[in-house]
């Protein structure tokens, strides 16, 4: 397995008080070294290099990129300015020093693990800096500026054939809907996005509704399952379970991305599911049985949301990259001493002891019939779905 990092994703800054703070990134790399993950020979560390325009184009207009760069170079010694316009120096995407150079490093990350997998060098490529899935082909959106996930995406599907590999599908389990990438990928019947979202009618960007299913041939690529609010690790496990793998079998895909966000946690500022670290740990598990049976184990693994900078993102990916590199750490372990004093000493949050909350892993397999918000919302993604796949709606789950 490849981890891929480098101490300059900490520059994609937005900023004193911004949401995506770096931080969480740094405690998170603390805790996966802490717990001796990165010691394993299985596993390797790898630094990537910018992505060039040549990359960046696949998605991104080149206008675009001019402005990233003006907007950049202007920015240094500031953090937000005037509105540039394409999305920048707004609230949520202010201009900061750096700005390209970091987003471009971020998105190049994420290309070297989809390389890694394609030549064969690694099962499983794991870049936590990436999963940045709001971003437009022309505009910077939901912290986004680079949508790292859909440049990899794209990067596959132009080098994959030449390796045998055709199908990529992109499964996305951030609170908010993985628009960019559904976006980039909508008319592209050889690329399948699936995203688990709260509702887009209760939270950003609004939308990811059930009847966004793909366009032309592409029809039935594009899956979305809308959440009710407060949904917890029980239910929303029954919702990946009543969808996800279905989809997944029926497309055949020949490789794995999963955008990990972890913005579903129950204690996130930002958004209103009530996901556990339990529950999150339970998704990454079922995403990598996924991937070894249907992709012969490649899986590309992202970051992407998650705004408890403390208490979850650092375990949630601790775990999610344990579980990647076949060593999951037990739930109930206690929190590394050296690790709880190194987040004393940022003086950013209390640590947690344990790296579990005695939340849910286990779940009712969803059955036809059910009338409450979560049954209404499967049940509203299978049948917009399902019969575009030859798959029955209605038939049970499990």
């Amino acid at each position: 397995m490849t981890v891929v990092w480098h101490d300059d994703y900490l520059s994609y800054n937005l900023g004193p008080g911004h949401p995506l703070h770096p931080v969480r990134l740094a405690l998170t790399m603390e805790l996966v070294t802490a717990y001796g993950v990165l010691d394993n020979p299985a596993v390797s560390l790898r630094a990537p290099e910018p992505a060039g325009d040549d990359l960046l184009t696949l998605v991104h207009r080149p206008d675009y990129l001019d402005a990233v760069r003006a907007a950049s170079a202007a920015g240094r010694g500031t953090w937000a300015g005037e509105a540039w316009g394409n999305g920048l120096g707004t609230a949520d995407n202010p201009v900061f020093p750096g700005m390209h150079e970091a987003a471009a490093l971020i998105t190049g990350g994420s290309v070297l693990a989809a390389r890694r997998i394609l030549h064969g060098e690694a099962q499983h490529a794991v870049n936590i800096g990436g999963g940045l899935h709001h971003a437009m082909p022309a505009r910077a959106s939901g912290f986004c500026v680079y949508n790292d996930p859909a440049v990899a995406i794209a990067w596959l599907r132009a080098e994959g054939p030449a390796y045998g590999i055709e199908r990529v599908a992109y499964v996305d389990v951030d609170v908010h809907h993985g628009d960019g990438v559904q976006m980039a990928f909508y008319d592209d019947p050889q690329v399948l996005t699936v995203s688990l979202h709260q509702h887009p009618l209760t939270l950003f960007p609004g939308t990811g509704l059930p009847t966004e299913v793909g366009r032309g041939a592409a029809a039935g690529t594009a899956v979305n399952v809308a959440l009710p609010p407060g949904t917890g690790d029980a239910g929303w496990l029954r919702a990946f379970h009543a969808v996800v793998p279905s989809v997944l079998r029926a497309f055949r895909p020949q490789l794995l991305v999963s955008q990990c966000g972890c913005d579903t946690h129950h204690e996130d500022p930002l958004a209103d599911l009530a996901l556990t670290i339990d529950g999150q740990r339970a998704s990454y598990a079922a995403m990598h049985a996924l991937a070894h049976e249907l992709c012969d184990g490649r899986w590309l693994v992202l970051g992407g949301g998650g705004y408890g900078l403390v208490r979850c993102v650092p375990r949630a990916w601790t775990h999610l990259v344990a579980e990647a590199a076949g060593t999951p750490i037990e739930p109930g372990a206690p929190v590394p001493a050296e690790w709880a004093e190194g987040v004393r000493r940022r003086g950013v949050g209390t640590p947690p002891e344990r790296m579990t909350e005695n939340g849910a892993e286990s779940f009712q397999p969803w059955q036809p019939g059910g009338d409450d918000r979560l049954d209404r919302a499967v049940i509203a993604t299978r049948r917009a779905v399902f019969p575009l796949h030859g798959l029955d709606p209605d038939a049970p789950d499990g």
